[in-house]
């Protein structure tokens, strides 16, 4: 693979003279009625492998923002995502719950105008709440909109299939399609990413009387493969490159190509202009928060939704975009589900360190909640099986309890992927041992993760007593 080094000059001293501005401006004293309760912004990528910011490990790709905030902050190493495909999972964010609690763990799943979700929990701590980008989890507009699901505002992406725009001809504002000119007739003159980001910038400057709750969810670094050229070309001439042919030969590349038709020249290049893009856009927002004064009791979280994909061009291997770890998006391995996990609150974290507790999508609801002074038991239907981690986010950690953590993938038709219909995958988490089944009829695998992260050596028969235990735990939850 090529050195970071081959990146141009002049686009190194960019990056460094940004990062410099951003992150030396005075921070100011918190403007908010009850400084106890900090502001939120939750980040959420797609499809972002653990190991495609720099802050995780040996990536060519540049991450400025985010390797400095992992600096400054908490840096998870043992964090996962609630599901290994984007919309169990995100539910699994949404609403605190693992696949022990979902209603459904494929791709197919929604939210039920039931649930109770981590923005109508915020409410009841008197947040202004609003969302940006890819919602992709509700089924029916007024019923589990964003809007009927706590978020006093939104702007972006309704369904599914339209996160798979990197230039969409239209977006939703509150309910309301709105068309995108800049991307009719072919033309590509307004990124997703930018407008989501730019979007929430506002929405973070306005008057606000009380704390605020800021999801803002990225549709990128998934597929289709596009970014603006002023972040693509700084990795153009130093990969290797295949060109990804889409449809264009009027016939599918591969199994993704119905999804994404457009051919990709620099697929590799591409993918690494995205990710840095989305470095740069959370740039942005640090930027308004240090002007705003706001920095020091604003919390930023940020993660994927699951491991990194081979869709329309994507190269995980090239990249090593899971590395250390086994697998990638769709598979129940940690490269499907362990992920980056940021956090940076300057308020209460003054000294940036890495921690190694194994935590999931499901404790985010909690822990927010106990952060913002909400007792869950006062919020009507709230129904989680996360834990608050809260404890951890200081300066002076407190130990969590090991517990089990669980995860399961129903595949479905739809997907390329998906292989058999109704085939279950299954997996859990206690301490140092995992243990994984792909097919409820298939053997179960136990690894030592202390050990062996990538989950090479299978352990069954030198731990029968793991194996019972495991395998009485996976019949309890399988459906």
């Amino acid at each position: 693979m090529p050195s970071t080094d081959q990146i141009p000059f002049t686009t190194r001293c960019l990056v460094t003279a940004f990062m410099s501005v951003v992150f030396a401006l005075p921070l100011r004293a918190e403007t908010h009625s009850d400084p106890a309760k900090p502001n939120i912004i939750l980040i959420l990528a797609d499809d972002l492998g653990f190991n495609q910011i720099g802050a995780y490990g040996d990536t060519p790709i540049k991450t400025p923002i985010l390797d400095q905030l992992a600096k400054d902050g908490i840096r998870f190493t043992n964090a996962y995502s609630g599901n290994t495909v984007c919309s169990p999972s995100r539910v699994s964010l949404l609403t605190g719950r693992d696949g022990r609690l979902l209603h459904d763990n494929s791709n197919k799943v929604q939210l039920r105008d039931i649930d109770v979700t981590l923005a109508h929990v915020l409410k009841y701590a008197g947040y202004d709440t609003a969302l940006f980008g890819k919602y992709s989890v509700g089924s029916q507009m007024g019923v589990t909109d964003p809007l009927a699901m706590g978020f006093d505002t939104w702007y972006g992406m309704y369904s599914i299939l339209e996160g798979h725009r990197q230039y969409p001809q239209f977006l939703w504002r509150d309910g309301q399609k709105i068309r995108i000119g800049e991307n009719e007739g072919g033309r590509k003159g307004a990124y997703a990413q930018e407008l989501f980001a730019n979007k929430a910038i506002d929405y973070i400057a306005q008057q606000h009387r009380n704390p605020f709750f800021v999801m803002l969810n990225f549709s990128s670094p998934h597929a289709e493969l596009a970014a603006p050229e002023e972040f693509v070309a700084p990795y153009r001439k130093i990969f290797d490159e295949t060109r990804y042919l889409g449809m264009s030969t009027g016939e599918p590349a591969d199994k993704y190509a119905w999804y994404y038709p457009e051919p990709v020249d620099q697929p590799r290049a591409t993918l690494a202009g995205m990710v840095t893009a989305l470095d740069a856009y959370i740039g942005r927002i640090v930027e308004r928060l240090r002007k705003l004064g706001i920095a020091d009791n604003t919390l930023i979280l940020f993660t994927s939704d699951n491991g990194p994909h081979d869709e329309g061009g994507g190269d995980p291997e090239f990249f090593k975009a899971a590395a250390p770890y086994r697998g990638m998006k769709r598979d129940l391995f940690d490269g499907g589900i362990h992920v980056p996990m940021i956090i940076h609150w300057p308020a209460r974290i003054r000294t940036g360190r890495v921690d190694d507790t194994p935590w999931a999508f499901a404790d985010v609801l909690p822990t927010l909640a106990e952060l913002a002074g909400v007792s869950l038991t006062s919020v009507p239907r709230v129904q989680t099986n996360g834990i608050s981690i809260d404890r951890r986010l200081s300066d002076s950690p407190q130990p969590i309890d090991e517990r089990m953590l669980y995860w399961e993938f129903g595949k479905q038709a739809g997907d390329p992927n998906s292989g058999i219909v109704g085939e279950v995958f299954q997996a859990a988490r206690e301490g140092r041992w995992k243990a994984v089944r792909y097919g409820l009829n298939r053997p179960i695998q136990i690894y030592d993760l202390e050990s062996d992260p990538g989950e090479r050596t299978e352990l069954s028969d030198q731990r029968p007593d793991l194996h019972q235990k495991f395998q009485e735990f996976f019949e309890t939850y399988a459906r």
